[in-house]
Parts: C-alpha cells; sequence; structure tokens
C-alpha cells in the first residue's frame, strides 16, 4: 500500500469537496434579491421659443458697447428656467437672463464684434 489514501479515494474526496463548495456558492448567490426597478426610452416633442421685439441697448458713456439687449419671448421661461444669449455665433454666452417673458441680458459686447443673436432658453 503505496499511502493511506489510495488514488481513486482522492479523487472521490476531491470532486465531494468541489461538489459541497459549488452548493455553498451557489446558495450564496441565490441569497442575493435586487429590488424591482424599471427603465425606459421614448422620445416627443421639442417645441422652441418665439422670440420677437429685439432691442440692443447701447451703453450711456460709450455707444460702441452694448449694456443690455432685451426682447420678449413666448412662452414665459419659469423661474427656475435659463435664458443666456450669444451675439458672436456661441463662441462667447452672456450671463443668465431674466425669466418671463420680457427677458434682459447684460451685454457689454462691442457693437462691431455682432454677428447676431442666439437665444438659448429651457424650462
Amino acid at each position: 500500500m503505496r499511502g493511506l489514501l489510495s488514488l481513486p479515494f482522492r479523487r472521490l474526496l476531491l470532486a465531494g469537496l468541489l461538489a459541497v463548495s459549488g452548493a455553498a456558492v451557489y446558495g450564496y448567490a441565490a441569497a442575493n434579491t435586487v429590488p424591482a426597478s424599471r427603465a425606459g426610452d421614448g422620445s416627443a416633442a421639442v417645441s422652441g421659443y418665439t422670440i420677437t421685439n429685439v432691442h440692443y441697448n447701447l451703453d450711456a458713456v460709450n455707444p460702441q458697447q452694448l449694456s443690455s439687449i432685451t426682447f420678449t419671448i413666448s412662452p414665459a421661461v419659469p423661474s427656475g428656467g435659463t435664458v443666456r444669449v450669444s451675439t458672436d455665433g456661441g463662441v462667447t454666452w452672456t450671463a443668465p437672463c431674466s425669466t418671463g417673458t420680457s427677458i434682459t441680458c447684460t451685454s457689454t459686447a462691442a457693437v462691431s464684434s455682432i454677428l447676431g443673436l442666439r437665444v438659448v432658453a429651457a424650462q
């Protein structure tokens, strides 16, 4: 006899240990619970704003510079919303403007640098 345990018995013991550990791991994993949750995807139309009555207000001391831009927006932007404008094609933006329907944005842009008016508004 070579050893106390013969080779077939060792294999049987190893197989038994693997089965017991596999069952324990499966039991542990099966004990995990995940709360019910939801996920979704969808789409809807995004409507825009209408901008009218745009006024570029010149600085009282230096008329080559703006002091503000005012305009009417419809529908009204609620108090928690954001309005910003750019006069250089979106390179720079004003600080947040007022909300409501009569919007005032502070701007110190040079009159000669105005390329147009770009308005971004969100509720």
